[in-house]
């Protein structure tokens, strides 16, 4: 299959959902409300060792949610994290792997049901493989500020992502989701990476935003966006884990740099602590309030919405709920 006929399977769901897809919402935040302990620098990965079933589990609660893509469990999930815990090549290869198996498991485990009954208001998901950024592997919170040193360079963050790259694409997800972006460079080692390894799937990238105006190392999206605008392997840019509030002008500023879909999936609005690794209070929305403004955004223009840190099935439900509403599918 090549890109143009598989990016086509995102624009068919965006324009099967009514002009605007659900993603998930917080895949660690609702493995903690399940009792999950991943206070680690695996984070959610942790739980492809410990508890995959579980991890599962919380897919089939955002489907149920009305999530039309799922983002699988591989944000922090890296080759050299898993080997830092004393696993061989090939069993780090095997959890990637099994990040993507399990959300195909719960996706196609829910559409054989729900596809049976006409009255059903469900998509077929797609599921999107997380690459976190090298700043999530650090996880220091270098990914909310995009200083990574005068060391890291170009080849270092393609030779640092290539691998999971490669397993990943070859377990057959049907997008890449690279998250939390948070400088140009890495940007331009994700469009590199996409053209060297002939990936025939299509990608979205988003940034962060710690200012609600640019890129979390200061760079403007208009600078970022230039990279990432020449590549036809990314078919959606946005933002994800920022604020709410930023939301609805990030996107009107976005869709004035570029034809790419627009997605966006911000967490609740507190802010996280990367030193003391604990969530602080903040400007937050509840479910209400991503009900009320997920039209807005959509009617901004974006493609295709949902939640991250913080966030949860009942806020994929309220967010769904709207949606739909809005867009006579209900």
């Amino acid at each position: 299959m090549g890109i143009v006929k598989a990016s086509a399977l995102l624009n068919d769901l965006i324009e099967k959902a009514g002009g605007c897809a659900v993603v998930d919402g917080g895949l660690a935040t609702q493995l903690e409300k399940h009792g999950a302990s991943i206070n680690d620098p695996l984070w959610s990965a942790l739980c492809l060792i410990k508890d995959p079933d579980l991890v599962k589990r919380v897919h089939l609660e955002y489907l149920e949610a009305g999530a039309d893509i799922l983002v699988t469990s591989s944000y922090q999930a890296t080759i050299p994290g898993f080997l830092s815990r004393g696993l061989s090549i090939e069993e780090a290869e095997s959890l990637l792997e099994k990040s993507v198996k399990l959300a195909v498991e719960a996706r196609d485990k829910f559409w054989n049901v729900v596809k049976r009954n006409p009255r059903q208001s469900y998509n077929r998901a797609l599921v999107a493989a997380s690459i976190g950024s090298y700043g999530a592997y650090l996880a220091d919170g270098s990914e909310y500020s995009g200083d990574y040193g005068p060391h890291v360079s170009l080849d270092k963050l393609k030779d640092f992502h290539r691998h999971r790259l490669q397993v990943l694409v070859d377990a057959g997800p049907d997008i890449l989701a690279f998250e939390t972006i948070p400088n140009k460079l890495e940007a331009q080692a994700c469009v590199e990476l996409l053209e060297e390894e002939n990936v025939q799937i299509p990608s979205w990238i988003c940034f962060s935003s710690v200012d609600g105006k640019n890129a979390p190392s200061g760079e403007s999206f208009k600078d970022c966006l230039d990279v990432i605008n020449r590549s036809d392997k990314v078919s959606a840019f946005g933002i994800n884990c920022a604020p709410p509030h930023f939301i609805q002008t990030l996107i009107q500023e976005l869709k004035e740099l570029t034809a790419k879909a627009i997605i966006v999936y911000p967490n609740s609005g507190e802010i996280w602590d990367g030193i003391s690794k604990r969530w602080l209070p903040s400007k937050c929305f509840d479910d209400e309030k991503f009900e009320q403004f997920a039209p807005i955004w959509r009617d901004a223009g974006a493609k295709l919405i949902g939640g991250c840190c913080r966030t949860t099935p009942s806020t994929i439900q309220a967010i769904s709920k709207a949606l739909k509403e809005r867009s006579g599918f209900d």
